[in-house]
C-alpha cells in the first residue's frame, strides 16, 4: 500500500533528523555541564521507550488478530454460500437450474470484488451488483420453497442458510473498515520520534556518529511500523489474504 510506504518513510526521515538533533541537544549540553547534562535522563527515557514498544506490541497484535479474522470470514463465507448451494436441492426441480446460476453469478461477484479493493469505484460497481443479485436470489428461493414440488423442510433449511448467506456479507463489509482510530497510529509516530530524539541525546559525547546504530534503529522501527500496516490493509500491499479466496475460487468450480 503506498499509504503505509509513505509512512514509515517518513517515519524513517524523521528520525534521522531527530537522532542528529538530539545528539547536537546532548553535545551542547555536555560542553557547558559535562556532569550534569544527563543526571536523571535515563528514567525519562526508560519510559518514553517504553511506551514506544508498548504501542507497537498493542497496534502489531490488533493487526494480526483483524488479519486472521479477514481470513477466517472469507473461509466462513464459502461455507455458508456451500450450504445454501446444497440446499437448493430442496426445491421444485425446474426452479433449481436459474438458481444454481444466480448462485455462480454471485460468487464471481464476490470474487471480483475483493479483488477490485484498490479501485473504489469498480469495487463499489460489484458490491452493488452483488447486493442486487442476492436480493433476486433470495425472491427467487422464498417463492420456491412455497411452490408445489418443493420438500416440506426447504423453508427451514434453505432460508436460513441463504440469510447466513447475506449477512456474511456485511460483516466481511465491516470488517474492511475495522481498524484503530488514526490517533494511534499518529502517537506510534510522534513518540517514534520523540525516542529517535532521546537517543541521539544519548549518544551525544562520542567524536563520531554511530551511524551503524542510528540508521539501524531507524530503520528497524521503520520495517515494524511498515509490517504493521501493510498487516492492517492486507489487500494493498505485501502482506496479503488473496490466498484464501481460493476457497471462493474451489467453491466456484464445484458449483459448474
Amino acid at each position: 500500500m503506498v499509504a503505509s510506504g509513505l509512512f514509515a518513510f517518513a517515519l524513517f526521515i524523521g528520525m534521522l533528523i531527530l537522532l542528529n538533533f538530539g545528539r547536537r541537544i546532548g553535545a551542547k549540553h555536555l560542553a557547558s555541564d559535562p556532569k550534569g547534562a544527563r543526571m536523571g535522563t535515563g528514567t525519562i527515557e526508560a519510559a518514553v521507550f517504553a511506551l514506544l514498544g508498548l504501542l507497537i506490541a498493542f497496534t502489531f497484535s490488533g493487526a494480526v488478530s483483524r488479519f486472521d479474522d479477514r481470513r477466517h470470514l472469507i473461509v466462513e463465507e464459502a461455507y455458508a454460500i456451500g450450504t445454501a448451494y446444497l440446499r437448493l436441492d430442496l426445491l421444485p426441480a425446474g426452479a433449481q437450474p436459474a438458481l444454481r446460476e444466480e448462485f455462480r453469478r454471485y460468487v464471481e461477484y464476490r470474487l471480483e470484488l475483493f479483488r477490485k479493493l484498490s479501485d473504489a469505484w469498480a469495487a463499489s460497481t460489484e458490491m452493488a451488483a452483488a447486493t442486487r443479485l442476492h436480493k433476486k436470489i433470495w425472491n427467487q428461493a422464498v417463492a420456491a420453497s412455497h411452490a408445489e414440488g418443493a420438500a416440506s423442510s426447504a423453508q427451514v433449511l434453505l432460508l436460513p442458510a441463504l440469510n447466513q448467506m447475506i449477512d456474511i456479507t456485511t460483516t466481511r463489509s465491516m470488517a474492511l473498515q475495522l481498524h484503530p482510530p488514526l490517533i494511534i497510529y499518529g502517537m506510534l509516530f510522534l513518540v517514534a520520534l520523540a525516542s529517535a530524539l532521546l537517543a541521539g541525546y544519548a549518544m551525544a559525547g562520542g567524536k563520531e556518529r554511530k551511524w551503524l546504530h542510528v540508521i539501524g534503529f531507524a530503520l528497524v522501527i521503520r520495517l515494524t511500523v511498515y509490517v504493521i500496516l501493510d498487516t492492517e490493509f492486507p489487500r494493498f500491499g505485501l502482506i496479503r489474504v488473496d490466498a484464501f479466496d481460493q476457497a471462493l475460487v474451489d467453491l466456484l468450480e464445484s458449483m459448474k
